[in-house]
């Protein structure tokens, strides 16, 4: 009998080992993917500093505004990916080209509905209002580079479930629709009396101030407005709506959206890939545009790229890449001294964008005199921004270790600037408004703050208008938008249809700019 009961409390003991082991493997399996290192549920606060360092680093200063500068001739490529998207060879249809964009992106809109869910459970008003802008923000440049994106299936608005695995592509109408309530929420949110804990130290571009987030949310309203006017059903209505939003928008420099976290460590991003890479440089064609209107930025934008010897065309040292007919090489072509500008801010939304918005709105309905008097303060707002710049390029940390750059022209004074716009550009502007007032706001645009990829909005906005005012120099086939990233292209079907062998970027507009998709 005791033989028996031995036997049967060990088979007894078999089972529950085995059960107990079957059951820490499944515990085992069950949490394979599971990610022990890292905090799974952040704080709302703390995953706003990631959204709005990821914007400004990965989005709008990187390389969707250095391929940008590329498209609109701001500089020129010269070396490997740039020189190819240059040269339009293969690198403008290629799917790989602008995946890690593409991906920056779609995280920053999940992370931005993740604030706004957070904020609302926390009933935290100025939380909930800044996640809303950067949201739209982030929404606006998926649809304007991409169109037709996959957005209210994607990961970004909606739980990744099973029936999602593959999203929807949604129309840029729709996605605009979206784009617009979520502004207006956000002007709502952001006026309410009870806007609950300040992330004041968690805000790197306003340390949680509601009215410079309010006055950032009335800009892109304005910027918007303006975007989607070739296909407006009110002109005058939607002109009218734009100069009030610039109304409301900043009134200086000190409240544009920026990000000015740059150090000798964290690099302003058109350093960052210019010191590591030496792809681009100063741009024929831009040269060109300046030298036709005298502008005095000819006397402090240039310089050699390997002595740092201040240049300047009018005593013939530059030596600038062609548009056309450049050949790949490194440090042999003139920079643009903007490369250097290591802590230069990355601007969202800039000051001088907001006038030259006003201006261009006040042209089109015919107010002349006020457009003259808007344009004005845009042409000194932008050249101040240049300043800044060239003085971040000049105080450069990485380039102080190597003597820094040669000496330069003197600063441009805000006098000199109005000095100039009065002698030189005014008959410009007498002779075609709203043609100068965009040439005005491309060269401003022109820099370290990231501003390319909205000249590329602007150019492609006037050419589905059916107007041209940037004149571009390169001969070849003209990227209408960016392709979709590899990730995409190559998982979900309904993006690799639309995608094709790529070739579509050169032959089918963005909706706005009155194409289909």
């Amino acid at each position: 009998m005791m033989k028996l009961k031995n036997k049967n409390i060990f088979a007894l003991s078999f089972i529950l080992f085995a059960t107990a082991f079957v059951s820490c493997s499944e515990d085992y399996l069950d949490n394979v993917n599971t990610d022990f290192d890292h905090t799974q549920n952040a704080a709302a606060e703390f995953i706003l500093t990631d959204i709005e360092t990821s914007t400004a680093f990965s989005v709008t200063g990187g390389d969707l505004s250095t391929y940008a500068s590329v498209y609109v001739e701001h500089e020129t490529g010269t070396h490997n990916q740039l020189f190819k998207a240059q040269t339009r060879d293969g690198e403008p249809s290629k799917s790989s080209t602008y995946n890690n964009s593409w991906l920056s992106v779609y995280s920053n809109i999940k992370n931005s509905r993740i604030v706004i869910d957070k904020s609302e459970v926390l009933d935290n008003n100025l939380l909930k209002g800044i996640g809303e802008v950067l949201l739209a923000y982030n929404s606006a440049i998926l649809t304007d580079i991409w169109g037709d994106s996959p957005y209210s299936e994607s990961a970004a608005l909606a739980n990744p479930t099973i029936e999602h695995l593959n999203p929807k592509v949604d129309t840029q109408e729709s996605i605009y629709a979206s784009i617009n309530s979520l502004l207006d929420a956000a002007i709502t949110d952001l006026q309410s009396p009870n806007l609950g804990k300040n992330p004041a130290k968690q805000d790197f571009i306003y340390g949680g101030n509601a009215s410079k987030w309010l006055k950032f949310a009335y800009g892109l309203k304005a910027r918007y407005a303006m975007r989607l006017l070739g296909r407006s059903s009110d002109v005058d209505g939607d002109l009218t709506a734009a100069i009030d939003y610039c109304n409301k928008s900043f009134s200086s420099a000190d409240e544009q959206a920026e990000f000015d976290m740059y150090s000798a460590s964290n690099l302003n991003p058109l350093f960052d890939f210019e010191w590591s890479r030496d792809g681009i440089s100063a741009s024929s064609s831009l040269a060109n545009k300046l030298v036709s209107r005298n502008d005095p930025r000819l006397a402090r934008v240039y310089y050699d790229p390997n002595s740092w010897a201040h240049q300047t065309i009018a005593d013939g040292t530059t030596n600038f890449a062609s548009i056309n007919d450049t050949e790949e090489a490194q440090y042999v072509y003139t920079y643009s001294t903007y490369v250097f500008a290591q802590t230069a801010p990355t601007q969202l939304l800039s000051y001088h964008e907001i006038l030259f918005l006003k201006a261009e709105a006040q042209a089109r309905l015919d107010k002349k005199i006020e457009a003259l008097a808007t344009l004005k303060k845009a042409v000194v707002a932008g050249m101040a921004n240049s300043e800044r710049s060239i003085e971040a390029a000049s105080t450069s940390p990485t380039l102080a270790n190597y003597g820094g750059l040669g000496a330069n022209a003197p600063v441009i004074s805000a006098s000199q600037t109005e000095s100039w716009f009065d002698s030189d550009i005014v008959p410009l502007f007498n002779a075609n408004p709203i043609k100068e007032i965009m040439i005005q706001k491309y060269i401003s645009q022109w820099g370290a703050s990231g501003e390319s990829v909205e000249a590329y909005n602007d150019i492609r906005r006037a050419k589905g208008m059916g107007t041209e005012y940037i004149d571009l120099e390169n001969t070849g086939k003209y990227p209408l938008r960016f392709t979709y990233g590899s990730s995409d292209t190559t998982a979900n079907p309904n993006i690799k249809t639309i995608f094709g062998d790529g070739t579509y970027v050169y032959s089918n507009a963005v909706w706005w700019a009155n194409g289909t998709n």
